[in-house]
C-alpha cells in the first residue's frame, strides 16, 4: 500500500478556548480541493477508556448515569478519561474499580476507536476485564450512577435495539460480541 500524504494545508491556527479537559483550536485551511476553509478542532486531554467486566457465567457490567451534554440517561460500559501520560491499562483498572468497584485479574485491549473524527482527534481503547473480584466503588464527585448487571448477550441485544447510544460502548460490545461468536 503506497503512502497516502496529506492534502490538507493549514494557513493559520488559533487556540479559541481551553478548560481542564478540553482545548477548542479553529484552523484556517486550504482544503483537498484548493480552496480556503475554516475547520475547527477539539483536542482532549485525556484518552477515552472503556471496560467491558465479563464474568465466568458471561455476565458483564453496565453503568447508567444522566448526560449533561445529552440531556438524557444513558447507559454504557465503564469508561472514563485516561491521562495521556499512563499506560491506558492502568487508567482502565482505576476506572473499572471507580465505576463498579470490580477488581480485574486479566486484561485485553480489544479496540482502538477515534471517537469522533470529523470534529475531534480524541482516541479511546476499549478493554475486555476478566478473573473478576468485587470490592466498593469510588465514584468521583461528578457522577451520579447506577450499576446493572446483566447477561452480556443482553448487553449486545441493548446495542441492536438502540438503548445503549455511547459510542464507545456501542462498539465495544459489538467488538466483544463479534470475538464471543454472538
Amino acid at each position: 500500500m503506497s503512502e497516502i500524504k496529506n492534502p490538507w494545508r493549514t494557513l493559520k491556527s488559533k487556540q479559541i478556548y481551553e478548560n481542564d479537559w478540553i482545548v477548542l483550536s479553529e484552523h484556517q485551511v486550504i482544503n483537498p480541493n484548493g480552496n480556503k476553509g475554516i475547520y475547527g478542532k477539539v483536542s482532549f486531554k485525556n484518552i477515552a477508556i472503556g471496560i467491558i467486566p465479563l464474568d465466568q457465567n458471561r455476565d458483564t457490567w453496565l453503568v447508567g448515569q444522566y448526560r449533561y451534554t445529552l440531556d438524557e440517561y444513558s447507559w454504557e460500559i465503564p469508561m472514563g478519561g485516561g491521562l495521556l501520560s499512563i499506560d491506558p491499562e492502568v487508567s482502565a483498572k482505576k476506572e473499572l474499580l471507580e465505576e463498579t468497584g470490580i477488581i480485574a485479574n486479566k486484561w485485553t485491549r480489544i479496540l482502538k476507536i477515534h471517537t469522533s473524527n470529523s470534529v475531534t482527534d480524541e482516541v479511546g481503547f476499549v478493554f475486555l476485564a476478566e478473573d473478576l473480584l468485587q470490592s466498593n466503588p469510588e465514584y468521583e464527585d461528578t457522577e451520579k450512577i447506577e450499576i446493572m448487571k446483566l447477561p452480556f448477550k443482553k448487553a449486545y441485544e441493548m446495542v441492536l435495539n438502540n438503548k445503549i447510544t455511547d459510542s464507545i460502548s456501542i462498539a465495544g460490545i459489538l467488538k466483544l460480541g463479534k470475538i464471543l461468536d454472538l
